[in-house]
């Protein structure tokens, strides 16, 4: 069976160690409201947590279950910045505009410690994470990265990390080097979502669940379709990211879905952890398909990368991700591979978030591009600032330029896949 399409949770570590969550309905008849929201992952739970909080009436429409998509099954790591360069985004949009977004992508973390404080959600969150080079090439640009960052935007904490010293945080020899942030992390991502959602419903949102959008009527008073019955409301908030479908062909065509993959290990001992991932740490490595890992917080590694372009998914999860994780840790051999999934995240062709308006009173942000546990809960923020009439924010991100995938739709992913094969040769290289 498929780990990224079944109607629930994926089966995974989070699912199997997700808070306990109320039971939600399916939406019954025709109703109004302020805000409909579509999809109640981070960005859609934070925009409506942010917007009751306010007082204003909002309803939460969600296809399958709270966190369902990539908010409850990606590797929950917490990155500070973006995936472009400091000096390249000033070619992208420019100084002035640079300078406001990396100062939100500081905030971004900020508001993700105090939800979490504020609201006592309990999502194992750590602070600490290491990028991990494998050739010179890469410690180059490593070290290009924190020297731009120190330089551009005065970012603090960072270390470049030698051989041994990398051996010492990362219990791997494969690794000549790494980038050490203090300031980036990683959390529980569903139990973060399950989280927003019940903190959203105490200030008094509406969440339905298995009630999939199906259609957006726009106007003044904007009607979204659902199967059983219609949401009027004044203002609509996308949140669909690598399902947003056909609800809006224009924007769809600005992100790509991309299927990435995990394994979560049985528990380990201490010693075994603590010879793993010395300081409890988000890792990853920097290659263009890249690895990522982490340690639950009983002690699992949970080990996700093998990115899927074309939509297929890996045969025998559990085998050929636990091959990828011991080829980092062949101390791992007789380690028992407890849990395999999949999910699909939103990519865009820059990979830097994707931020708009469908109309005038419909707004949307996807394409997080492997940076969703910050971006995704500033994003709901943002758009909740500008229903209420306050865009400034928001709209630095709209300046963003995008194009769509190049292709069509019958051919935009085997290109996507051709280029793909480019630059996974250029890692091994």
């Amino acid at each position: 069976m498929s780990t990224i399409h079944n109607d629930r949770h994926a089966d995974s570590y989070y699912a199997a160690s997700a808070n306990p969550a109320g039971k939600r309905h399916h939406l019954e008849g025709d109703i109004s409201c302020d805000v409909c929201v579509i999809g109640a992952g981070i960005t859609g739970t934070s925009a409506a947590l942010h917007l009751a909080q306010q007082g204003y009436n909002v309803v939460v429409l969600e296809s399958h279950k709270v966190g369902w998509g990539a908010s409850g099954r990606s590797g929950g790591q917490a990155i500070i910045g973006y995936n472009k360069g400091v000096r390249d985004l000033y070619s992208i949009v420019g100084r002035d505009d640079t300078k406001k977004l990396w100062d939100m992508a500081l905030y971004s973390k900020q508001l993700l410690l105090d939800t979490v404080n504020k609201h006592n959600i309990k999502c194992d969150l750590k602070w600490g994470h290491l990028m991990m080079a494998i050739k010179p090439r890469q410690m180059r640009e490593l070290a290009q990265t924190k020297e731009e960052l120190e330089t551009e935007t005065g970012y603090e904490g960072l270390q470049m990390l030698d051989r041994e010293q990398a051996f010492e945080r990362v219990g791997s020899h494969k690794y000549i080097g790494a980038l050490s942030d203090p300031q980036s992390g990683h959390l529980h991502p569903l139990n973060y979502t399950l989280g927003l959602a019940a903190a959203a419903e105490e200030n008094g949102a509406i969440i339905y669940e298995e009630t999939p959008a199906t259609h957006i009527q726009p106007g003044d008073k904007p009607i979204v379709s659902t199967p059983f019955g219609n949401v009027k409301c004044d203002h609509v908030i996308m949140c669909a990211n690598a399902y947003l479908n056909k609800l809006d062909p224009k924007a769809t065509k600005k992100i790509m879905p991309v299927g990435t993959f995990i394994v979560a290990t049985e528990p380990l001992s201490d010693d075994m952890a603590r010879s793993l991932i010395r300081d409890d740490e988000g890792v990853v490595d920097i290659n263009f398909v890249l690895n990522y890992w982490r340690l639950s917080a009983e002690k699992r590694l949970l080990f996700g990368g093998r990115v899927s372009y074309s939509g297929i998914v890996p045969f025998d999860l559990k085998q050929t991700m636990g091959n990828s994780m011991r080829k980092i840790y062949p101390q791992l051999k007789d380690a028992r591979v407890d849990y395999a999934w999949g999910g699909n995240v939103a990519i865009t062709v820059n990979r830097l978030p994707h931020f708009g308006r469908a109309a005038k009173n419909i707004y949307f942000a996807h394409g997080f591009s492997g940076h969703g546990i910050l971006f995704t809960g500033l994003a709901g923020k943002l758009m909740a600032e500008a229903v209420q009439g306050t865009a400034e924010r928001f709209d630095v991100f709209t300046r963003i330029p995008h194009m769509s995938f190049p292709g069509g739709e019958l051919m935009r992913k085997p290109l996507l896949v051709l280029s793909m094969a480019y630059f996974k040769l250029r890692d091994i290289l």
